[in-house]
């Protein structure tokens, strides 16, 4: 009973912790901010919103939440040792990366950069510092960096999870310039997931000790035990024109979830062998930086799905609640006739429509070639076409430029939102 009431203590206590520190507060405003600029950007491309922003947020703080608990369970049982010093070293690593690239928030990146330079510390012992320089300095040499990286593969056999099951849902379509400046229709897949950790550290109290021994600490767990709060933030970024974002979001899923598996196992030779850290480290961020490239590469070698065919215009989103989602029209899908009438144009497709105002027959055909046919009637006021977002056309008014996305772009959205004159028609900066 007395081990328990221990536990309830420090939870609590972590708990506080966890509330008082603005890190987790900051990153729920910055994926505020990551939603709103994506509402932003869809009212640019298409005049109309797809996603709230509010709803985008809880979503993922909910599932971040779920995360944080998941993972606080698990490494009671795995084990931590980590102080308030290292805590703020992960910080201050992990702010000057973030000025870089939103990406370069992932825990993975931060934590192999400490590792590398506490590899080079280690190089030349002698060297203290003075002042704030030796506090960092040694912060960093006492970081249990085996530890960390083993958190880094549990995040992300989460995220792989996460992504599975959240990440399609947070795509957003868009037009872009593709290859030969041909205009092409695309999905722009991000998100970050604020995650709340109450991490088991060993601790030297007066109260019960663990009944197991958690796998990092050794000897340590035997002094006691107290609980450590580590608000941290899990995220992914990735584009498709070649799949269907649920296509897509499975494959980084799984590439995710091998991810997490290998840098854990990194992280256990290097527990049992201290030279292979500094390997261990530089896996943690070379390797995904690897499924980035792998990722971009892999949607190069891709035909353009989301391209008008022959005869038909090709769906690139529906809208929400409107006539097209109510018929069951899909996005990859095509419409081929309405109202009886070929349509190879949204102005014939337009045209088509008005013929019977208050009822529309369309004939759609799906990924596999198979047609459908679906009917419904019209009703004033609803979206002129049905609300299905059709892929780009030559006559798009504005395009998509893909550039890596900084805070700066997060905290003045427009500025990724640039109207450029391009022969006639305009390129909207995308920062992604």
């Amino acid at each position: 009973m007395d081990l328990v009431l221990e536990g309830l203590w420090n939870f609590a206590e972590a708990g506080v912790q966890l509330l008082l520190q603005p890190f987790y507060y900051i990153s729920i405003i910055l994926i505020m901010l990551l939603y709103r600029r994506q509402v932003l950007l869809e009212r640019k491309l298409f005049h109309v919103k797809l996603h709230s922003w509010l709803t985008q947020t809880w979503r993922t703080v909910l599932g971040g939440l779920v995360a944080g608990i998941g993972i606080s369970i698990a490494f009671a049982f795995i084990g931590m040792t980590l102080t308030i010093e290292g805590i703020i070293c992960i910080w201050i690593a992990t702010v000057i990366l973030l000025f870089l690239r939103v990406r370069y928030l992932c825990l993975a990146y931060s934590v192999g950069l400490l590792g590398v330079i506490q590899f080079i510390l280690n190089l030349v012992p002698s060297f203290e510092g003075e002042s704030v320089v030796g506090q960092a300095v040694f912060a960093i040499r006492e970081l249990n960096i085996p530890a960390l990286l083993c958190l880094v593969g549990v995040l992300h056999l989460a995220e792989g999870m996460l992504v599975r099951w959240q990440g399609a849902s947070f795509a957003g379509p868009l037009f872009y310039e593709g290859k030969r400046g041909k205009l092409v229709g695309g999905y722009q897949m991000q998100s970050l997931w604020p995650v709340p950790l109450l991490l088991l550290i060993p601790a030297q109290t007066t109260g019960g000790v663990l009944p197991w021994s958690p796998f990092f600490g050794g000897d340590a767990w035997q002094g006691g035990f107290g609980l450590v709060a580590l608000p941290i933030v899990m995220g992914f970024s990735e584009m498709t024109i070649g799949m269907l974002p649920q296509a897509k979001a499975r494959i980084t899923s799984g590439r995710l979830m091998w991810y997490g598996t290998f840098i854990v196992i990194l992280a256990v030779i290097s527990s049992k062998w201290s030279p292979f850290i500094v390997v261990a480290a530089l896996c943690s961020f070379g390797i995904h930086e690897y499924l980035v490239f792998r990722s971009r590469y892999d949607e190069q070698q891709l035909s353009p799905l989301y391209v008008n065919p022959l005869g038909g215009l090709r769906v690139l989103a529906v809208i929400p609640e409107s006539p097209a989602a109510v018929m069951g029209i899909q996005p990859g899908e095509t419409i081929v006739r309405a109202n009886g009438v070929h349509v190879g144009t949204k102005e014939e497709l337009h045209a088509a429509l008005r013929l019977n105002a208050a009822f529309c027959k369309l004939e759609v055909r799906n990924l596999a070639g198979e047609s459908k046919f679906l009917q419904r009637a019209l009703y004033a006021g609803e979206h002129h076409q049905l609300g299905a977002i059709l892929s780009p056309d030559e006559k798009a008014p504005v395009a998509v430029r893909l550039q890596p996305l900084s805070l700066l772009q997060l905290l003045k959205p427009k500025r990724g939102a640039k109207n450029v004159n391009r022969g006639g028609s305009h390129d909207t900066n995308v920062n992604g």
